[in-house]
């Protein structure tokens, strides 16, 4: 007597699909930029409508900045919460008013904080990065972004 396997009837499963992040061509452009580059107004308002999409997927966010200076950090920083709506983050340690040359600034939304250190060897610009534990896939890092883009 031959024993033949059973066939099983193949069945689909239909997983829910992750919501597709809207085009970001031009943010996906600055991925891997040293430093944010010059753009026409044509071009930054672009840029910030396309920014503006993206920042919509997230809930929180984290923002560092690289600048010639600490109060260049600190104006791009107070810029991007008020043209963004964020609740002002509050320096965590110095203020940097002491530091000389080249800064980075790193804010986090979460813990409502920045920090600011002295960083030789960086470019120029704004990275902002969305945050979204419920949805991770639409997490995203974007920039470097002028300065003054908000």
């Amino acid at each position: 007597m031959e024993i033949k396997p059973v066939e099983k009837e193949a069945t689909s499963v239909s997983l829910p699909q992750p919501t597709a992040p809207a085009a970001t061509p031009r943010l996906n452009a600055l991925r891997g930029a040293r430093t944010a580059p010059e753009l026409t107004e044509c071009e930054r308002q672009e840029l910030r409508a396309e920014l503006h999409g993206a920042l919509q997927r997230c809930p929180w966010f984290t923002i560092g900045v690289m600048a010639p200076t600490a109060t260049a950090a600190i104006e791009a920083l107070r810029r991007c919460e008020q043209a963004l709506g964020w609740q002002a983050l509050a320096a965590d340690g110095p203020s940097g008013a002491a530091i000389e040359g080249a800064v980075f600034l790193k804010g986090n939304q979460r813990s409502g904080t920045f920090l600011i250190r002295q960083e030789d060897g960086l470019g120029v610009g704004v990275l902002i990065s969305g945050q979204n534990s419920e949805q991770p896939e639409l997490a995203d890092t974007w920039g470097p972004l002028p300065l003054d883009l908000l």
